[in-house]
């Protein structure tokens, strides 16, 4: 790739070259990263799993707390009204 860039250095100038390599490179170390926290929360769902929790529920209590209280509470009001009005609760 560094022989691209010498190649056709009419593409990017050496500061912006320099630029764009700083990026990518800090979207790798990010990319590593979260990578690492996915596994870490993994570890965490599995141990709340070896204590007895369901893991599927966890998933839906954590989505559900990161959402507005206000929007939840409408969105609740009409499933129910939908639940209801074909007769399911």
């Amino acid at each position: 790739m560094a022989d691209d860039a010498s190649a056709h250095p009419d593409i990017l100038n050496q500061a912006a070259q320099g630029q764009l390599k700083s990026i990518v490179e800090r979207i790798e170390r990010l990319e590593i990263e979260k990578a690492e926290v996915a596994e870490q929360i993994k570890e965490v769902f599995a141990e709340a799993k070896g204590n007895g929790f369901d893991v599927k529920i966890l998933r839906k209590v954590v989505r559900i707390r990161k959402q507005d209280r206000a929007k939840r509470l409408e969105e609740d009001a009409i499933l129910d009204l939908y639940l209801a009005a074909i007769g399911e609760i």
